[in-house]
């Protein structure tokens, strides 16, 4: 059998109609959404189900609802006898990660995530902060151009994705220049994100802050799969190490690459993407073309991905 990794999406995969096949068709999914709606107190099923897409795009309801349908995707999955032998999630993944893993209750992680998203969305006025996509470009390009651009307000690396594709982020006027001169530093391409706020920088240290404070009402359990860090890329070892990585991840860079390679190390060669969209597998594909990957999704992905895993 080969050695399975579940990876789970962060935001931005979010789309009306995610999971109402799933809710549909098995209990387990149903019982998610239904335990969402409760400890929200409001109906996230519906936003899921039928939008509208303004609303689901706000992040106070995206991480709550990426969440949600994520762990609903991965009950059904867990049903058909499916299961991992290590996890990670991309940035509000890394919370679907930890309930995969039994780290944390999915009723506390749901709650935490709504928090979350609320202190993101407010924690730089609006304006203030950008984000932008860096095609073709190497690390240490990347960081010499946040170092060269860094004197027009806080520009750092946001996200290592994979191979070719680095997320910066920081003060819109620094982040604007580093785009118009990326092409420079050898960039393909440099596209501005459609996001609200500039994630995964020093400028979200506040939401960082507002966010220990509910963290520590929370209890970590040990782990029962292991999880690799976003902060780090590292195997959590230690119960003690979940607040202060989930506290950091807001305000630091997301190591995915890293976390796939490590996970690779490790000695796994399947990549199960759970929830909203197919961006994992693709990045997945970008660092080792020849590792199996799939998404899980709908019924259509679902039955695609078990005639894989249980051939």
């Amino acid at each position: 059998m080969n050695k399975i990794a579940f990876i789970f999406p962060g935001q931005g995969a979010q789309y009306v109609g995610m999971g109402k096949e799933f809710y549909d068709n098995f209990p387990e999914a149903k019982a998610v959404f239904d335990a969402a709606d409760e400890a929200l107190g409001f109906d996230i099923s519906k936003m899921c189900f039928d939008g509208p897409e303004e609303d689901l795009k706000l992040t106070r309801n995206t991480q709550p609802a990426i969440l949600t349908m994520s762990i609903a995707a991965l009950k059904v999955l867990e049903s058909k006898g499916i299961k991992p032998e290590i996890t990670a999630g991309l940035s509000l993944g890394e919370y679907a990660a930890l309930v995969c893993s039994g780290v944390m209750d999915f009723k506390d992680a749901v709650q935490v995530v709504e928090k979350r998203g609320t202190y993101m969305q407010e924690a730089v006025p609006a304006g203030k902060g950008k984000m932008a996509a860096l095609i073709g470009m190497d690390r240490e390009n990347v960081l010499k151009l946040c170092d060269d651009f860094g004197s027009y307000g806080v520009l750092e690396a946001a996200n290592f994705n994979c191979p070719g594709q680095i997320v910066i982020g920081g003060a819109s006027e620094a982040v604007e220049k580093a785009v118009d001169a990326a092409k420079e530093y050898g960039a393909k391409k440099a596209v501005l994100l459609p996001v609200s706020a500039p994630f995964h920088t020093s400028m979200l240290s506040p939401a960082a802050e507002k966010l220990e404070v509910e963290l520590k009402k929370l209890n970590f359990n040990d782990a029962s799969v292991p999880v690799i860090a976003n902060v780090d890329a590292e195997v959590v070892e230690s119960t003690d190490k979940y607040l202060p990585n989930l506290k950091n991840q807001v305000s630091s860079s997301v190591m995915w690459e890293d976390s796939i390679r490590k996970m690779i190390e490790l000695g796994v060669d399947t990549f199960v993407e759970i929830g909203p969209g197919k961006s994992l597998c693709g990045f997945v594909k970008k660092i080792d073309r020849k590792l199996n990957f799939m998404n899980v999704e709908d019924m259509a992905s679902l039955e695609k991905a078990l005639s894989k895993l249980e051939a």
